[in-house]
């Protein structure tokens, strides 16, 4: 094996990618390469590192094996009974790997201890923990809905063998009873976790990242919804649906804190009031950096947190840039990092930081050419084509969208009512005022805090953190398929929520641990690795008209093994077997370990 770097050019930044390769000698002579573990962007240290791992986990062992020819079986014995080898079966094959990691990442977090005394089993022997963590599991590898869980991935999955249970835990009825006790212990859970994280990684919680998402609903809902489903601002780009908002707290290492589900028709300017309050009751009064996007906090939110003495550093319009751009030009750059310059101008109680980065600049300035180009190679083709002035306005409609902010630049010369369609009444032209202007504001990144004593590049860092939040949705709304929600009860809706929180926490975790012990691999590309270790039961039956058997799962392949060895993990040991009854005329037998 040997690593292997690709190359791509991205928004005029080169980038550089690396996966574990492995060659295979086909029957006629040829060698091909085949990708044993995809590693992705990582720096030179951390391909030092995985380099040695492969030199290491390649290098060969000696070892003597001796082969043993099969006797015959003493039949004077009575405790021994005959396997009939020929007749042996392999049956219900079912994914182990991923699911094994989800009970490790479970019991890494101590869930056990937290839930046990919250879900004890009912009177009737529901587990209603080990219900609560097929669902969390389901979430973290397979999402879907609950339907799908209990009609078809139990029965695919190793879940019941892990548990040492049975089908009772995807009972329909059951699942959803478990989502209805979860709710009243969201605010102990989130104390537990942040003690928790401490304890395993000592996350530090003094900066706060907060940002808001929605999800829609795919359910009916009544006209008038009395709860938090509303019509809104829709960042799925699906407003025809009903939607409730997601506000979210992470840390800068991507650990979440805490989350509300809030009205889908909420503005954002107005949650961070009562959050703060919410956030300051539950773990109480600290001096924490808030770090938001522009948009989030209003004037009076602000000055709520300068009066409770909280700290924030949040991002502000481009548009307030050209009030305070007289003020800038007298005060002069600092260096801050490669490609990042900072200019510092205090006011009385504030502090704003105007900061350009080379790098945000080419991205930027990447996207916006991409856009432009293809809003009016789109023009040119509705020029050509003989349309009529309403499906040409339906049609430039649906480019300007595509084209988003773009579509500013050009200056659009549309038919009238009483108009033909030609190319005199249809014409285009770039807005080369604007142009300039929006070339002047890209890269730079205006910023207000009252952290008047803190460094322009730590501030710089604080802000850029953002991304985390971005990239928790990103996680929970495609990962773990948060949307769209099925469910009518308010209730089961923030369940359902809720449970994919706790996944999410699951991921973060694994996250963690890849981040220090395998850099460059992403917690879904570890799972999508330890999906392809299988559970089989064999069946070999035997001379007395029983049948042995043996669960087993597949022995780990060389990707596997190179997880294992970086995360330090140690696989169980295989699960005992089992015989069947004598048979009788029960049509079921029992199966007891042996």
């Amino acid at each position: 094996m040997f690593l292997k770097r690709t190359q791509r050019i991205k928004d005029g930044k080169t980038h550089h990618y690396w996966s574990v390769v492995e060659n295979r000698r086909l029957l006629n002579g040829k060698v091909v390469q085949r990708q044993v573990l995809y590693l992705g962007e990582i720096n030179d240290s951390q391909q030092l590192a995985w380099r040695k791992t492969i030199e290491v986990f390649d290098e060969g062992t000696k070892r003597q094996i001796a082969l043993f020819a099969e006797g015959t079986l003493p039949v004077d014995d009575a405790k021994v009974v005959g396997v009939r080898l020929s007749e042996m079966q392999l049956k219900r094959p079912r994914q182990w790997g991923a699911c094994w990691l989800s009970c490790v990442l479970w019991q890494q977090l101590e869930m056990d201890e937290f839930w046990s005394a919250r879900l004890p089993a009912s009177r009737k022997g529901t587990r209603w923990l080990q219900v609560l963590q097929t669902l969390v599991a389901y979430r973290l590898i397979d999402p879907g809905s609950e339907w799908r869980l209990h009609r078809h991935w139990f029965t695919s999955s190793a879940m019941a063998d892990l548990l040492e249970a049975d089908f009772a835990l995807a009972e329909k009825d059951t699942l959803y009873r478990c989502l209805d006790k979860l709710l009243p212990h969201k605010d102990a859970l989130m104390l537990f976790l942040k003690q928790r994280w401490g304890e395993l990684f000592g996350a530090s919680f003094d900066v706060l990242l907060y940002d808001l998402t929605s999800t829609y609903f795919e359910s009916d809902t009544p006209r008038e919804a009395p709860d938090k489903r509303q019509y809104g601002y829709s960042r799925d780009k699906r407003g025809d649906c009903r939607q409730v908002v997601i506000g979210l707290i992470v840390t800068p290492e991507g650990f979440p804190l805490s989350y509300e589900v809030l009205a889908g028709n909420a503005a954002d300017c107005t949650t961070l009031s009562d959050l703060l309050k919410r956030i300051e009751s539950r773990y109480g009064k600290a001096n924490r950096i808030w770090v938001m996007d522009r948009g989030i906090p209003t004037e009076e939110t602000l000055a709520q947190m300068r009066e409770m003495g909280a700290s924030y550093l949040v991002g502000t319009p481009k548009g307030r840039l050209s009030k305070l751009e007289q003020s800038f030009l007298s005060a002069s750059w600092e260096q801050v990092r490669d490609g990042v310059q900072v200019k510092r101008l205090p006011q009385e109680s504030e502090t704003y930081v105007l900061a350009v980065s080379e790098q945000r600049i080419g991205k930027e300035r990447g996207m916006r050419q991409r856009r432009l180009k293809r809003y009016v190679q789109r023009l040119k083709q509705l020029q050509e084509q003989s349309l009529t002035r309403d499906h040409l306005l339906m049609k430039v409609g649906a480019a300007k969208q595509d084209a988003g902010r773009a579509a500013g630049l050009i200056k659009l010369r549309l038919p009238q009512s009483h108009e033909v369609v030609t190319a005199d009444t249809f014409r285009f032209e770039l807005d080369r005022i604007k142009l300039r202007e929006v070339r002047r504001r890209e890269g730079r990144y205006l910023l207000r805090t009252n952290l008047s004593g803190h460094d322009p590049a730590q501030l710089w860092t604080f802000y850029t953190q953002l991304t985390e939040v971005e990239q928790a949705f990103k996680e929970l709304k495609h990962d773990l398929s948060i949307r769209p929600i099925y469910h009518s009860k308010e209730e089961r809706i923030e369940a359902h929520i809720f449970v994919a929180f706790l996944a999410y926490c699951l991921q973060v975790t694994l996250k963690y641990q890849l981040k220090r012990a395998a850099p460059g691999l992403t917690p879904r590309a570890a799972l999508d690795t330890f999906k392809t270790m299988q559970m089989v039961d064999v069946h070999l039956p035997t001379t007395d008209g029983r049948h042995l058997i043996l669960s087993r799962y597949t022995q780990p392949e060389p990707e596997h093994r190179l997880l294992l060895d970086h995360l330090r993990l140690k696989l169980p040991a295989q699960p005992p077997p089992k015989i069947t009854a004598r048979p009788s005329a029960v049509p079921a037998p029992e199966t007891y370990p042996l």
